[in-house]
């Protein structure tokens, strides 16, 4: 199937993959939490999994994320790019809020040193590096969870960052139309312009 341009009408479809959504986006932030608080990697999971694994004993550290809301601005600008054939870049900013829920005998200490290394400039490099950056980090919270008649300790902490997001459309130059021009004195006159 070929994909329609400006040219063909119909739907345009992005020409690129734009930014990371789903899992790549999952892996971004726990690559991030395991740099703020030397949890193993194996120990900072996505929330929700296709097979969920064995929840860790409750003496073990570790923690669950995901993405809660992915709020867009009001509206998109779109830039058209004159290189080449043409192009427009569809560009909003998103906020996204991040859950970071910490269990185990250390789950307030790690939620806390989280939300306190998110404000390290250094630390904030992989949001950076992915058109990202903190807009803030909310209060860590506890959530114990009711497992197995035995309350697990957790404390939750949302962390949210704004990113560029863009996209880019098959949407061709202009390069010639035929104009119709009305004035007040006289008929229409009709052109060709290039």
């Amino acid at each position: 199937m070929v994909a329609n341009d400006s040219s063909t009408g119909g739907y345009l479809l992005p020409v690129d993959a734009g930014p990371p959504y789903d899992a790549e986006l999952d892996a971004i932030f726990q690559k991030m939490v395991v740099g703020l608080t030397a949890l193993p990697g194996s120990l900072v999971r996505p929330r929700w999994q296709p097979t969920a694994p064995k929840q860790p004993e409750p003496g073990v550290d570790w923690c669950a994320i995901g993405v809660m809301v992915t709020t867009p601005d009001a509206g998109p600008a779109i830039i058209h790019v004159g290189a080449g054939e043409g192009s427009d870049v569809v560009q909003r900013h998103e906020e996204i809020e991040l859950l970071c829920s910490f269990y185990g005998p250390h789950g307030s200490r790690l939620a806390n040193m989280a939300r306190d290394g998110m404000y390290m400039p250094q630390n904030n490099d992989i949001l950076r590096a992915n058109e990202m950056g903190l807009i803030c980090v909310g209060t860590v919270t506890p959530a114990p969870d009711m497992v197995n008649q035995q309350w697990v300790r957790r404390y939750d902490v949302s962390i949210s960052v704004r990113r560029n997001a863009q996209r880019v459309y098959p949407t061709l130059n202009l390069t010639s139309a035929e104009v119709a021009v009305r004035t007040d004195s006289g008929p229409a006159t009709k052109a060709s312009v290039s």
